[in-house]
C-alpha cells in the first residue's frame, strides 16, 4: 500500500545491489537533456535511501535524474497541472487504480509511443495499464494481501491453520481462538480505497462482482466482516484503522490473526511471537483473488521535445525494470516483481517471498473490467463497507447499507 493514497501501500526495504550508472537496461542513447524529472509516491523514501540512489543511478550517460515525491492523490493533480502548463516531468509513477483515469484525462503517452518495453510481463499485472487494448507504461512488480496468524495462540486453541480454506472454517478457527482469551482478527476497513483494497478479497471472495455492489453475494462480503466487529471478534477501530495500524494491533500478540499485505513479511519473520501467512480463502473453498497492489511507471504526454522526453522515460524504466537492476528495483520496494523469472529470482534469494507468489499470480486488478469507472464504483464501496461495519452485526443494517450505497 503500499501504500500510496488511497492504498496506502507500505513498502518494505530490501536487499539487492544498486547498479551503477550505465548498467543493466540503462540506455545513454537518444536522450539530450542533462536533467531528467522523475515523480513517484514515495515521500518516505528520503534523499540518500537506496531508492533515491537506486532510481538516480538510472541516469542515461550525459545525464542526471531529479526526483521528487508525493502522496498519490497530490501526485495526480499536480501531474494534471503540469501536463496543462507543458512542464510535465519525464516519468511518473502512479498507483495501478489510477491508470484508467489518468488515461481518460489524457495525461499519458503510450508505451508505443514512448519506446517503452512490455514484454515478459504477467497478463494479470499488465491488466491496469490496459486501457481499450492499448498499453501505458509498465508495473515494477507487485505486493499481495494475506491471512497472517500468530502460531502460538493458533496451537493454543488447537487449530491447524491448513485446515482454513473456506469462511466457515476461518469463523471456526476465529471461535476456538477467542474461547482461549485471545482476540480474533484484524483488518483495515478504513474509509476510501485503503479500506476497499483490503474488502475486495472477501467481496471477490463471495462471488459479487464490482458491476453490481447490492447483489446477495456483496451483501454477505460486509456480514462477514460486520459480524466479526459484532461479535467482538475483530475491533470496532476496523472501521478507521488503516492497514498500519492494523498491523500495529497484530504485533501486540494479542490477535490471532491479520488481513495484511506482503510488504509486512519481514516484519511478520521479526515478531515476538511465531507467524505465518495463508492464502485469503473464498467464501465456499479455494483462494479468493486478491487486487493487484503496487505501482506503474510512465511517460506523461509532453507538448515540446516530445521525442527526447519520450527518450529519457524510456531509458530510466528500463533501467529500473530490466536485467539485474529490476531484481533491485522490487526489493527495495518490497514488491514481487511483475516478471516470473525475476520473482523466482527474488524467491530463491528469500523463503519470505514463496506464500506470496500464488495470491500475487492469481490477483486481479481493480480497474482491468470497469477502467475509469472504477473510481465512483470504488467510492460507493466504500460507503457500503463503512455502513456495514458500523452496523456490528445487524443483518438489516448491512443490507441496507449496500442496497443504498448501489442506488437500489
Amino acid at each position: 500500500m503500499a501504500l500510496a493514497t488511497g492504498l496506502g501501500l507500505a513498502a518494505c526495504a530490501g536487499g539487492g545491489s544498486t547498479p551503477e550508472p550505465g548498467a543493466d537496461g540503462n540506455a545513454s542513447a537518444g536522450t539530450t537533456t542533462a536533467e531528467i524529472t522523475f515523480w513517484d509516491p514515495y515521500p518516505q523514501h528520503t534523499e540518500g535511501t537506496p531508492w533515491d540512489e537506486h532510481v538516480k543511478s538510472c541516469a542515461p550517460d550525459g545525464s542526471t535524474i531529479v526526483r521528487s515525491s508525493a502522496p498519490q492523490t497530490d501526485l495526480f493533480n499536480q501531474l494534471t497541472t503540469a501536463v496543462k502548463e507543458g512542464t510535465a516531468p519525464d516519468v511518473v509513477v502512479l498507483d495501478n487504480p489510477m491508470m484508467p483515469e489518468a488515461v481518460a484525462a489524457q495525461l499519458l503517452a503510450t508505451a508505443e509511443q514512448a519506446g517503452i518495453a512490455t514484454t515478459g510481463i504477467d497478463e494479470n499485472l499488465m491488466g491496469p495499464g490496459v486501457v481499450d487494448g492499448v498499453e501505458y507504461g509498465v508495473p515494477f512488480g507487485s505486493n499481495a494481501l494475506g491471512l497472517y496468524y500468530n502460531a502460538d495462540l493458533l496451537e493454543e486453541a488447537g487449530v491447524d491453520p491448513a485446515t482454513i480454506t473456506d469462511w466457515a472454517s476461518l469463523e471456526a478457527a476465529l471461535e476456538k481462538t477467542v474461547a482461549t482469551g485471545s482476540k480474533g482478527i484484524t483488518f483495515s476497513g478504513i474509509a476510501g480505497e485503503e479500506g476497499v483494497f483490503q474488502f475486495l478479497p472477501w467481496f471477490w471472495g463471495s462471488g459479487a462482482d464490482l458491476s453490481d455492489i447490492g447483489t446477495s453475494e456483496a451483501v454477505s462480503a460486509g456480514q462477514l466482516l460486520s459480524g466479526w466487529v459484532g461479535k467482538g471478534w475483530a475491533p470496532r477501530s476496523a472501521a478507521t484503522d488503516n492497514q498500519s495500524a492494523a498491523w500495529d494491533l497484530f504485533l501486540t500478540g494479542e490477535y490471532a490473526f491479520a488481513e495484511n499485505g506482503s510488504w509486512f513479511a519481514a516484519a511478520a519473520a521479526d515478531a515476538d511471537f511465531k507467524t505465518g501467512v495463508i492464502p485469503i480463502p473464498a467464501k465456499d473453498g479455494g483462494v479468493a483473488p486478491v487486487p493487484t497492489g503496487g505501482e506503474f511507471a510512465v511517460a506523461p504526454i509532453q507538448s515540446t521535445d516530445a521525442s527526447d522526453h519520450y527518450a529519457n522515460a524510456a531509458a530510466v524504466i528500463a533501467c529500473l525494470t530490466e536485467g539485474e537492476a529490476a531484481f533491485t528495483t522490487n526489493e527495495t520496494l518490497g514488491y514481487l516483481s511483475a516478471k516470473p523469472d525475476v520473482r523466482a529470482e527474488q524467491v530463491a534469494a528469500s523463503q519470505l517471498w514463496e506464500p506470496w507468489v500464488a495470491p500475487i499470480e492469481g490477483a486481479a486488478g481493480r480497474t482491468t473490467e470497469l477502467g475509469s469507472e472504477y473510481v465512483g464504483v470504488s467510492a460507493s464501496l466504500s460507503e457500503a463497507l463503512q455502513g456495514a461495519l458500523n452496523a456490528a452485526g445487524d443483518a438489516s443494517g448491512v443490507e441496507t447499507a449496500f442496497q443504498d450505497a448501489s442506488g437500489y
